[in-house]
């Protein structure tokens, strides 16, 4: 079975003395479950897997009960270390003030249990770490799979990559478009939006927060006014309300609105949003072409091909800890921006034969870049900017 990068990170911590939680983090279905699932077989040292998916939220004595029957399970069997894993720890109502009193109290006791939490809610996760779990966690964040994983593990092709995105779950079912389309609503729009936006989030108007992400998906790679956005949906309220239901969007790893580029921060957040998906199979599950359609429509695929260049850049961003923006000045434009620190990567993307770029020339004479690139015709082939981290620009 194919094993990702992090498979190495969390059997090396695990191997360790026991000094932190490992906290694994990501959007849902990148296999974070499967790849501890993994490391749990090939460590062969005990262990209790648990998830809190069914869980009510209310029940908060359910972690503590976990946590008992693997001390017990330690005891029983005379075991010098155990390991405790706690999927969707998340939809337990505050869980992280459980797992401090456990996990201190094992520290208190000398009882080495090493335990892992699992989360596909960021946001929530990232709340429960930050009010109270400070100085005992590490993270491991997981994000999308990028295309060379999809082709070592699946034998996926650059333009299926491209347009099917890559989710490992919905690998085999590419031959059969609706299958495909199913999965991709069901197992991961849905429920994403239902079990963890909706789920601690108080949303007024949940049908608009799907509409958002519906028309934001399909506009994904261009640049979009919310002032536009309103008179395309219905019951919109205002722009406000739109802006906020991106964020929450964002923070679950589906889809987010880029901001224009300036140092004013204040230009920045008056901007037009750019959409962007987090993995190009929310934006063409949308699209009224198949596959094969849409390879043949230059035009449409020209969209189709920059909206899954950014997201290899967003996806990548959870990882690599860089901002991403778009540039305009009246009609000169570049796709990408891409700031760490004081470093900043311009990123323009050409999937025809129109190479000169008077964005990236003007943007040049504006801002101190780092560095500047092509993505596509007459620069780097798209196949190997979709293999690197783009974390390694600013190196």
């Amino acid at each position: 079975m194919y094993k990702r990068t992090q498979y190495q990170t969390i059997i090396k911590r695990l191997k360790e003395p026991r000094h932190f939680l490992q906290v694994v983090l990501g959007p849902r279905q990148v296999g974070k479950t499967t790849v501890v699932k993994q490391v749990l077989k090939d460590l062969g040292l005990p262990f209790q897997l648990y998830s809190a998916d069914s869980v009510p939220a209310t029940q908060t004595g359910w972690i503590s009960d976990c946590w008992n029957t693997a001390r017990i399970q330690m005891r029983v069997e005379n075991k010098p270390e155990f390991i405790l894993v706690i999927d969707e720890v998340q939809k337990i109502k505050n869980w992280s003030e459980v797992v401090k009193k456990e996990w201190d109290a094992d520290t208190f006791n000398d009882i080495n249990i090493k335990v892992v939490l699992l989360g596909s809610s960021r946001v929530l996760l990232e709340k429960g770490l930050s009010d109270s779990m400070m100085g005992r966690f590490e993270e491991i964040r997981m994000t999308h799979w990028s295309y060379p994983e999809m082709r070592d593990a699946f034998g996926i092709s650059l333009e299926q990559y491209v347009y099917f995105g890559g989710y490992p779950g919905a690998a085999f079912l590419i031959e059969d478009e609706e299958r495909w389309s199913q999965y991709i609503n069901g197992a991961i729009i849905d429920a994403t939006i239902n079990k963890d936006i909706l789920y601690d989030s108080p949303i007024g108007k949940p049908a608009l927060l799907r509409q958002t992400f519906e028309l934001g998906a399909s506009y994904s790679g261009e640049i979009v006014s919310l002032t536009k956005m309103i008179g395309s949906l219905q019951d919109a309220g205002n722009t406000t309300t739109l802006a906020g239901y991106l964020n929450l969007l964002g923070d679950s790893g589906l889809l987010t609105g880029l901001q224009k580029f300036a140092m004013d921060k204040s230009r920045q957040r008056a901007s037009a949003p750019k959409f962007q998906v987090y993995n190009n199979a929310l934006k063409t599950v949308y699209s009224d072409l198949t596959y094969k359609e849409a390879i043949l429509n230059r035009k449409e695929w020209g969209r189709i091909f920059e909206s899954a260049v950014g997201a290899h850049i967003i996806s990548n961003a959870f990882i690599g800890d860089y901002d991403v923006f778009y540039w305009r000045e009246k009609d000169k434009e570049v796709d990408y921006i891409l700031k760490k620190k004081s470093r900043i990567v311009a990123i323009e993307v050409k999937s025809n034969s129109e190479t000169y770029n008077a964005g990236l020339e003007e943007i040049r004479k504006m801002y101190h870049l780092y560095a500047t690139m092509v993505v596509g015709e007459g620069g780097m082939k798209v196949e190997d900017f979709l293999s690197i981290n783009p974390d390694k620009l600013f190196e």
